[in-house]
């Protein structure tokens, strides 16, 4: 019985040493590679061959050289844009917009500034030689209408603008003086607001154009309005105008081309990968001997639309500065058009003299006792 006992412990014991044998041999095998358990030496890679030879004869250099120039591969998932692991334009786009983008629009904002108040200290505010009319009399210059356009357009672009700049310079500004967590909230918010209140902005321009295109066409007066810079220079020189002067008529199609375009682009960051019309543009461009790229992907699109955007707004900024200098201290009497709607006769006399003469004839001049500013 006991030499029975003793030969089934043995035969145990052999079983369980070749299951032990048989998975170290399992493991060893796996982790090779092959059936036989060889292993072969560290080796330098010779003539392109790859040691181990996963990747073919491309050098692992080679091939995160080429995910590192945007080569595009291939994915199963619907948003085919992953396809491209790194997408070195990215980069180009940040130092871009970072670099020279922003320093463009500090300088520029910056001379606006300097400009207007080196005018300011000079001329000083511009008066109305004649003085304001004697008897009252006014001129309606804007209807209801006109001026609900105007400040709607006029306070959604500061909105647009100012929530625009933190985006390009608060993390600069701001974010030292009121904190990460208050400056987060903010911007965030004014990302939210500078969204929504944009399409305020283009009814605002759509409505300036149907209303104020035809007094806004070029023509000869205002030639000689600008051959003597309207006046603005000089005390008592007051060349003849239309109902919008040639300085006026610039601004306008500043506003509606310049606002136009900031539109479409900034349409194009709301909805990007969905709206994309760079391609088509640097094409129609090209016929006039540009040499742009007309093969974009959806995120370049968006990246140059990011770029157009910044500085079609920095320059609209740097001309509404100068806007609203001469529409309010700059210029007595000016502020009164937006505001009642009415101004002086004598201030429409020097600065809209042909206009006047119009109304004039057409029985225009409001009588004694309407409202003057």
């Amino acid at each position: 019985m006991t030499s029975y006992i003793g030969g089934r412990m043995k035969i145990g014991f052999f079983r369980g040493l070749f299951v032990v044998a048989l998975l170290i041999y399992g493991v060893g095998a796996g982790l090779t590679g092959n059936m036989n358990m060889a292993t072969s030496g560290a080796s330098a890679q010779t003539a392109g061959s790859v040691p181990g030879n996963w990747s073919g004869n491309v050098s692992d250099a080679e091939i995160w050289r080429q995910v590192r120039r945007g080569v595009e591969g291939t994915v199963s998932i619907p948003d085919k844009k992953a396809g491209t692991l790194v997408q070195s334009e990215g980069d180009n786009w940040r130092a871009f917009k970072n670099g020279w983008l922003s320093n463009f629009g500090g300088w520029l904002l910056l001379i606006s500034i300097v400009v207007i108040a080196a005018f300011f200290l000079v001329r000083g505010r511009i008066s109305i030689d004649a003085g304001p009319d004697m008897m009252g009399r006014t001129i309606e210059r804007f209807n209801a209408l006109e001026r609900f356009t105007h400040w709607l357009t006029a306070s959604s672009f500061i909105m647009l603008a100012l929530t625009g700049l933190n985006l390009l310079y608060g993390r600069y500004i701001l974010k030292p003086v009121i904190g990460a967590d208050a400056f987060a909230a903010l911007t965030q918010f004014g990302k939210f607001t500078h969204n929504y209140i944009a399409f305020a902005f283009m009814l605002g321009i759509f409505m300036m154009f149907v209303l104020w295109v035809r007094h806004n066409i070029p023509n000869m007066n205002d030639i000689r309005w600008l051959s003597v810079g309207g006046g603005l220079l000089s005390k008592g020189v007051h060349p003849p105008a239309d109902r919008f002067n040639a300085g006026q008529k610039i601004i306008f199609w500043l506003i509606i081309l310049g606002g136009t375009t900031s539109s479409l682009s900034g349409l194009a960051l709301i909805f990007p990968f969905e709206i994309t019309p760079w391609a088509a543009t640097f094409t129609f461009m090209n016929a006039f001997g540009f040499d742009l790229p007309t093969q974009l992907t959806a995120l370049q699109e968006t990246q140059v639309s990011a770029l157009w955007h910044g500085f079609t707004a920095l320059v609209l900024i740097s001309v509404v500065i100068g806007h609203i200098y001469i529409g309010s201290l700059g210029m007595e009497g000016a502020i009164a058009a937006v505001g009642t709607g009415h101004v002086d006769l004598n201030w429409a006399r020097e600065h809209h003299g042909l206009w006047v003469a119009e109304l004039e004839q057409t029985g225009g001049i409001e009588e004694p006792g309407q409202p003057a500013e």
